[in-house]
């Protein structure tokens, strides 16, 4: 039986100590924050509640995995998990509404013919078919695994891109999102509905490789899910799990270093200076510099401070939690996405470091009795991908009015009468996200990708340090709950059948 020290309470690094526990292990979880989740966060206020981070689940089965090899209670007897159908709403500037049904392509299809007109149906499609050909090659090389010491074979797109030819030039292939959406997409609005999926992850669809394409091909084949109570729900089963599994919590508990004997991690040294031994130690937490004295020059290969994948600036969340009277109505979509009639300015706004006038906005309208006092009164959520804390301070309420109140009047669109059914509203921005998880700038890690020359890659779970590793959003394969979730197994696997482990099968 091995001490281990995990660095931090998120998703994957609860994952990674529940599994780490059930092998037999020792398991001590350190958490700077008073509470568990990570980013999962929740706020509630005179009986209003809301989920402060992911509001959806994709691919379930990591979790139903995680909790399979656990214990003997599956993911359902522990949280209610119900397919948000529609899966999304989509309005467009020009008026046009679309509903993409739930994890059914043929639906999706059918209901973009039916509101784009025809030939629509067919391109998304011939688009998805090419998005399951690079979820194919790239899904156990690059989820499933541990990251390949010969990382070099995801520098090349897995997209099998159309080959267009331009006239009076060669022919070309789409090699990011952008361009997939300009030249393989038959509508614009199907351009803006995919640099919206891109965009909801934090990825600049210009910048982006056209990999990026498996984020939506994962949420229309694998579903939506809504977790009851909200996701927040899902982080307290897990941390349930933990405790059965006679993980320890020290929360309001913050690591000042790894510590490094012998030339490998032996421990960790709080901030108080007491030193919690340990035979491995899991940084399941954001990187610094600093956190492992006399390795301040972080290489590719070992937990980096770096913040950026592929492009200068990682994007945020702001959030608007509306308390609003009156009832939810019994036709309401659960999740509308309002596109901006510019695309493009709110791309250029997000990645340069400015406000966006105009961002593209993500209504979430729950049906669900417990994030409500009663029926005569609607907890809804306004989500917008914005640039980090640092180029904008959203710290000035000034900014963070005028944001809100963007957001609030796209919101309209969605849910008629907003403004007078508004009974109070609280904002997140990315400053609160810093303060909360203590990433840097607040911003939030998208998944991994291939193609652009490793550029979207994370640092691997196994360090160059012996006995340290990293899971969660930050390490490989990335941020998002099932990636999350993915990062927690692999280091598991690392720790439990040594550096050769290559994964679950």
């Amino acid at each position: 039986m091995a001490r281990i020290a995990v660095i931090g309470a998120g998703m994957g690094a609860m994952a990674a100590a529940a599994r780490l526990a059930v092998a037999g292990h020792r398991v001590t979880v350190y958490e700077r924050s008073e509470t568990f989740g990570g980013s999962v966060g929740r706020y509630a206020r005179e009986g209003f509640v809301f989920d402060t981070g992911p509001a959806l689940l994709h691919l379930p089965a990591v979790y139903r995995d995680l909790f399979v090899k656990t214990g003997k209670e599956p993911l359902e007897r522990c949280v209610g998990l119900t397919q948000v159908d529609p899966a999304s709403r989509h309005l467009f500037a020009d008026g046009t509404a679309v509903s993409l049904p739930n994890a059914s392509r043929a639906g999706v299809v059918s209901a973009l013919d039916a509101a784009l007109g025809g030939g629509a149906g067919a391109a998304w499609g011939g688009f998805l078919d090419r998005a399951r050909d690079a979820w194919d090659r790239s899904r156990r090389p690059l989820l499933e695994e541990p990251l390949r010491p010969d990382r070099q074979v995801f520098d090349r797109d897995p997209y099998p891109a159309l080959r267009q030819r331009r006239l009076l030039r060669s022919a070309r292939q789409a090699g990011t999102v952008a361009e997939v959406g300009a030249w393989e997409l038959s509508d614009p609005r199907l351009a803006a509905l995919l640099d919206g999926y891109a965009l909801s992850y934090g990825l600049d669809p210009v910048r982006a490789p056209a990999s990026a394409a498996l984020l939506p091909y994962m949420e229309e084949t694998f579903g939506s899910w809504y977790v009851s109570g909200g996701i927040r729900a899902l982080a307290q089963a897990v941390h349930e799990r933990c405790l059965a599994r006679r993980v320890e919590f020290v929360l309001g508990c913050e690591v000042a270093r790894i510590v490094e004997k012998d030339g490998r991690a032996a421990g960790v040294e709080l901030a108080d200076g007491t030193v919690a031994e340990a035979d491995h130690v899991v940084l399941g937490a954001p990187p610094r510099p600093g956190l492992v004295p006399g390795r301040e020059s972080w290489q590719d290969e070992d937990v980096t401070a770096r913040q950026g994948a592929g492009q200068e600036l990682v994007p945020g969340r702001f959030l608007v939690l509306l308390s609003l009277r009156g009832a939810r109505p019994a036709d309401t979509v659960h999740r509308t996405l309002v596109h901006p009639a510019d695309g493009a300015a709110e791309r250029e706004a997000v990645f340069g470091g400015r406000l966006a006038e105009h961002p593209t906005v993500t209504v979430l309208r729950p049906d669900d009795p417990s994030t409500r006092p009663d029926d005569g009164h609607e907890a809804v959520t306004l989500m917008a991908t914005v640039a980090p804390q640092g180029p904008v301070d959203w710290t000035d309420p000034v900014v963070r009015g005028r944001c809100a109140d963007s957001m609030i009047g796209a919101a309209a669109a969605a849910v008629p009468g907003i403004r007078e059914r508004l009974l109070h509203a609280e904002v997140r921005t990315p400053a609160d996200t810093a303060a909360r998880t203590g990433a840097e700038g607040g911003s939030v890690p998208a998944p991994v990708l291939a193609g652009a020359g490793g550029a979207y890659l994370r640092p691997g779970n196994l360090t160059r340090l012996p006995g340290l590793y990293a899971a969660g959003g930050w390490s490989h394969p990335g941020g998002g709950l099932a990636h999350a979730g993915m990062s927690g197994a692999l280091v598991a696997g690392l720790i439990v059948e040594g550096d050769g482990f290559r994964g679950s099968r």
